[in-house]
């Protein structure tokens, strides 16, 4: 009882957590818009508020995210369970040498050979885009580290990004932190409709229910049997 007791309790708290978090982000993003060209923001400074930033993608850089379900908008329908992959690509800021890694969207994994990369457009030259300030893109689980001897050069597929790392074999300057793309509408084959950070909050209510009833099911059943073993001894007593 104790055990289904204390982890409904964990549910409705990590529930609450995403609420509040999901509430925090609304704040943030209600904040004026940064501009990463005119400022070295830290990461405290510009944590899930809205930038804009005007420079030019380096694709030869990309780095592909896989194992990524796709993204889907509230009530949207559609393949969750489909793997594809972040496109991760360094995107170098006008008048400023400093790169700001941006998480341009989903796009989806070659079903026979992973890989096969997905055909993306990537547009040219300078141009200016928006989105949301994270930490980083979200991580997988993985076996093992990444390969350390990789071609910096060219595009690559990973489980997981490193900002820091990325930063040391490019041997540049950059932002530390990444920008999630929030541009919609624009045919170059990546989704981003980014699913709300309140996404499960259902599932641990029901979670939570479940552990509820599980421990007022223990209860129930060690009534039960401390009656039966009370009239049976009252029984034998003659009582």
């Amino acid at each position: 009882m104790a055990i289904g007791c204390g982890a409904g309790i964990w549910q409705l708290s990590r529930a609450q957590g995403k609420i509040a978090l999901a509430a925090n982000l609304l704040a943030r993003q209600q904040m004026p818009i940064l501009n990463a060209n005119t400022h070295s923001w830290t990461l405290e400074e510009a944590s899930e508020r809205r930038m804009i930033a005007r420079g030019q993608y380096l694709p030869e850089a990309a780095i592909w995210l896989d194992n990524r379900p796709q993204p889907l908008p509230v009530g949207g329908a559609g393949a969750a369970a489909q793997a594809g992959f972040y496109v991760m690509m360094p995107f170098r800021l006008e008048g400023r040498d400093e790169v700001l890694w941006v998480n341009r969207g989903w796009a989806p994994r070659n079903r026979e050979n992973r890989e096969v990369l997905p055909s993306i457009e990537t547009p040219v030259g300078t141009l200016n885009i928006e989105g949301i300030v994270f930490t980083h893109p979200g991580k997988v689980y993985a076996l093992g580290s990444e390969d350390p001897n990789v071609d910096v050069n060219k595009p690559r597929i990973a489980q997981n990004f490193n900002l820091e790392r990325e930063g040391q074999l490019h041997h540049w300057s950059q932002a530390p932190f990444i920008l999630r793309l929030e541009e919609t509408g624009v045919a170059d084959g990546l989704v981003r409709e980014w699913a709300p950070l309140t996404t499960g909050v259902d599932r641990h209510y029901a979670y939570a229910f479940q552990w509820f009833a599980l421990a007022f099911a223990g209860f129930v059943f060690w009534l039960a049997g401390g009656l039966r073993q009370y009239w049976r001894q009252s029984a034998a007593h003659g009582d």
